[in-house]
């Protein structure tokens, strides 16, 4: 569901427009004048999708466009220009932005596109591929980043990362997770449960003595909110 948008853009008056016509649509508007703030921003509120001018101050659309698909390719970014340079298209869809939009712009093919590439984002990500906070996962390859860095995990931290993902929210006892995770043949402590989730929250959690991921339910078990 598309909710929290970040608009990076200097022009005033199109801030407006598209606080005024994103509102209207009940999404969660963060307005950025620059590159360098549209940048943290981004790594602070996690947005459904980026909105992005090509000429800012500070840091280049370019430079912001790049970033951000380097710290999370599965985050949409649409991108505003006030020309129609094929060569900008072109340069722009290969640093990975999913959408090229050129000044004046129609509000209503601006929404359609908005809905459209984070609706095919998803579609692609699947089961496979999974976002939460600054951390992006594909379990085909077992391949992790964190603000776009590389994390190693272990398969079983793999696993249970998965589990967790495909379940969001659902409370799991330590005893199903030892279940579906290890397997009553090679059935461990409830330790283990709890080293690995420990191991999860230092690796991928900003505050592991306070996740916000990886939370434990007192007297029932452990849920993941994404």
């Amino acid at each position: 569901m598309l909710k929290n948008v970040l608009v990076v853009e200097d022009d005033r008056a199109v801030q407006r427009v598209l606080k005024r016509l994103l509102e209207a649509e009940d999404l969660v508007v963060n307005l950025q004048s620059d590159g360098k703030a549209g940048l943290e921003a981004f790594r602070t509120i996690n947005p459904d999708v980026v909105v992005l001018d090509l000429r800012l101050p500070e840091l280049s659309g370019n430079d912001v466009c790049r970033e951000i698909k380097r710290e999370a390719p599965a985050v949409p970014v649409i991108v505003l220009s006030a020309t129609n340079d094929v060569t900008d298209k072109v340069l722009l869809l290969e640093m990975g932005a999913d959408d090229y939009v050129t000044k004046p712009f129609s509000p209503r093919e601006l929404l359609a596109r908005l809905r459209a590439v984070v609706r095919r984002n998803r579609r692609e990500l699947g089961s496979d591929r999974f976002r939460f906070g600054n951390v992006f996962v594909d379990f085909t390859t077992m391949e992790l980043t964190r603000n776009g860095q590389p994390v190693a995990l272990t398969a079983h931290e793999f696993k249970l990362l998965k589990l967790f993902t495909q379940n969001s929210r659902r409370v799991f006892s330590r005893s199903e997770l030892l279940n579906e995770v290890w397997g009553y043949e090679n059935y461990p402590s409830t330790r283990t449960v709890d080293n690995r989730i420990w191991q999860l929250r230092l690796k991928l959690e900003d505050d592991p003595a306070s996740p916000l991921h990886f939370q434990t339910v007192h007297g029932a078990g452990y849920k993941f909110i994404p």
